[in-house]
């Protein structure tokens, strides 16, 4: 029977699998952007707070689902380049995400496809600039976006793969993920963290569906949240 438990390293390559296979078709269309993925969006996580991410594990040991995240937005800046220095420059971590060629501009995220329709492609430069950009990959990037996390400072993905959604489990994840966050505040896993009012999350444009769920356990659209068909939304703790 399925359950839902603390993160372990163990579980380490059962989550990169899942990241990558909940991709939207933007990014699992380039088999760059898929190695990257992880790193992007799931690593600095499990190896900078991983008292904060737990898993749902399908009742024999593998790995089905996760909800990663951090408490504090700015306790995952202050941490940053030990993710850097351990993960992304690893023997596995280059060969994953090639160090950028520069980081003084952010290049654009889509690029042309050399169909020679008009078509784009994600830019696989750009997504490497993120990787190792705190800055880009959560402070900034939209309009308004350092008012969002200044306010709202706690941060969660969840992802769960195909079989198991739809089965009540993203939920009781959720729950227990923001159980976590307000420990923080002087409890028992206090390091100094401060959630402000909140938490936040991002819903990719290819994936506007999940914001009716969202919008059930609590979470509202953030006033302005709403650029090129992404969304971000808060929910109040």
């Amino acid at each position: 029977m399925a359950f839902i438990r603390p993160f372990e390293e163990r579980d380490t390559e059962d989550c990169k699998f899942i990241c990558r296979a909940t991709l939207p078709p933007s990014l699992s269309s380039s088999p760059a952007a898929t190695a990257m993925a992880p790193y992007l969006w799931t690593l600095q996580f499990t190896h900078l707070f991983p008292e904060h991410c737990f898993v749902l594990d399908n009742g024999s040991g593998r790995v089905v689902g996760y909800i990663i995240g951090t408490p504090d937005v700015f306790a995952l800046e202050r941490l940053y380049p030990k993710y850097i220095t351990e993960v992304l420059q690893s023997e596995q971590g280059k060969k994953d995400v090639p160090e950028p060629e520069q980081m003084e501009k952010l290049e654009g995220w889509w690029v042309d496809d050399g169909m020679g329709q008009g078509g784009k492609k994600v830019n696989e430069k750009c997504l490497a600039q993120t990787a190792y950009s705190v800055k880009w990959l959560v402070l900034e990037g939209v309009e308004g976006k350092r008012e969002l996390v200044g306010g709202w400072r706690g941060m969660l993905h969840i992802d769960l793969l195909g079989d198991w959604q739809g089965k009540g489990f993203g939920r009781e994840m959720i729950g227990r993920f923001l159980e976590g966050v307000k420990r923080t505040k002087g409890g028992d896993w206090n390091k100094g963290y401060d959630y402000g009012r909140g938490v936040q999350l991002g819903v990719a444009g290819e994936n506007r569906g999940v914001v009716r769920f969202y919008e059930k356990v609590g979470f509202r659209v953030y006033p302005g949240g709403e650029r090129e068909g992404n969304v971000w939304m808060v929910k109040d703790l």
